[in-house]
């Protein structure tokens, strides 16, 4: 299995952040390390994530702040 996140601008577009789409070998590496990166990712213009094992969709997740 890999774990991915999917990004998205605002209106939903898909975005590539600066240093590309990382994989991960479980949920709890991708999570840590949205966790360490989504201010860098907020500044690239991303909104709103979604979290993927191979190509399931797993929860999405805004990066903003409620």
């Amino acid at each position: 299995m890999v774990w991915t996140w999917r990004y998205q601008a605002a209106d939903g577009a898909l975005i590539t952040p600066t240093g590309g789409v990382e994989e991960f070998s479980s949920q709890g590496d991708a999570e840590s390390w949205i966790g360490e990166e989504w201010k860098r990712l907020l500044e690239d213009g991303v909104e709103r994530v979604v979290l993927l094992e191979d190509e399931q969709e797993i929860y999405p997740m805004s990066l903003r702040e409620s």
